[in-house]
């Protein structure tokens, strides 16, 4: 009988795979303990009712929504709806406002931009551009604040619900485009703009180019220029040839552009948790944005579909000059394509889009 000192000790490698084979079970089960700790933790986002119409209400597969089914209006299953705002620095005001449509059970998306503009005449509200709800509504103190007016005014404007609000400081482009070690963008016109007062200092010429955070926060929110003839501020004239409508093409296209390369680095999702909880703000909770992780990873950007409602910015209503009034039938080709959440249409007298006198 062979003693333990003349048993043959095994080789090198049979002990490296081994340690191997121990340590992928290790892993494996952390894997599966912290898989099963994010399904648990994810909930479910509630969904909102439908803006207030003589007779219509909501039917949706979310539990956590009133349904009326008696009415005819249902909810596309496992879609919502999100404002997207952006506030701008100098005024108070909303100087960026988007709605985006998540549609996750056929991954589609819509991204439209609703110019900052637009004619809204809001009873008990004496404001008449869509940007100003949101100062109106931080005056006020309202219990929703600046962000619930602007909500509720979109929701009413375009006759659908808005579930969720985002509302984003826009220095978050530098944090997230340097988190990312900047991004590839295809700057659209020549931008030189300089504002002493704001020592803001904007000089870009058409092509693509790599921008850093602070760069990419320069591009997006260009909209004049002030190299014409005169001294600053006669010299100033609009960047674009279709003024904020090109800026609003230009945003869209800088937010796809960021998406694509954040979702590319999802190794850096410690980063980019740590942006997110300085710069943004919303109704959100975080079980909410865990629900949304696993099928935001499977979306591809091809299905991605972005619009800027279309309009007259030269119209004047109530001595308030320069609205921009929605063109309805238009805009209601737009909804229907990219944003409604209902299975059936959006209707001409489910919106309210005023228009000038």
């Amino acid at each position: 009988m062979a003693s333990r000192q003349n048993r043959k000790q095994p080789s090198p490698l049979r002990r490296l795979g081994r340690g191997l084979y121990r340590a992928l079970v290790v892993l494996s089960a952390i894997i599966v303990v912290l898989f099963c700790a994010y399904k648990l933790a994810a909930k479910r986002p509630s969904t909102a009712q439908i803006p207030a119409q003589p007779s219509a209400a909501v039917v949706t597969d979310n539990p956590d929504t009133e349904e009326d089914e008696s009415k005819g209006l249902q909810r596309k299953e496992s879609t919502w709806t999100f404002l997207l705002a952006a506030e701008d620095q100098v005024s108070g005001s909303a100087d960026t406002i988007m709605v985006c449509t998540y549609d996750t059970a056929n991954q589609k998306m819509g991204l439209v931009s609703v110019p900052r503009d637009t004619l809204v005449d809001r009873e008990g509200w004496e404001y008449h551009k869509l940007n100003a709800a949101y100062s109106n509504g931080n005056a006020y103190a309202l219990p929703g604040g600046g962000i619930g007016e602007l909500k509720d005014a979109v929701s009413e404007v375009l006759g659908i619900p808005i579930d969720h609000y985002i509302l984003i400081d826009t220095k978050i482009f530098v944090a997230i485009v340097d988190a990312v070690d900047g991004v590839d963008f295809n700057v659209p016109v020549h931008m030189s703009y300089d504002a002493p007062d704001q020592d803001l200092h904007i000089h870009f010429e058409p092509g693509m180019q790599h921008l850093t955070g602070k760069q990419a926060l320069a591009v997006v929110r260009c909209r004049k220029n002030s190299d014409g003839p005169g001294t600053y501020p006669n010299n100033i004239y609009d960047a674009y040839p279709d003024a904020d409508i090109g800026r609003t093409r230009t945003q869209q296209e800088m937010i796809k552009t960021i998406a694509k390369k954040v979702l590319s680095n999802p190794q850096k999702v410690g980063s980019y948790i740590e942006i997110f909880s300085q710069y943004v703000k919303t109704d959100l909770s975080l079980a909410n944005m865990l629900w949304f992780v696993e099928p935001a990873l499977g979306f591809d950007f091809a299905d991605l579909t972005t619009a800027t409602l279309p309009g007259d910015g030269t119209v004047t209503f109530e001595g308030v000059r320069d609205c921009y009034a929605l063109d309805i039938e238009a805009s209601l080709e737009i909804i229907n394509s990219c944003l409604n959440p209902y299975t059936t249409d959006v209707t001409r007298d489910m919106v309210r889009m005023v228009q000038g006198k």
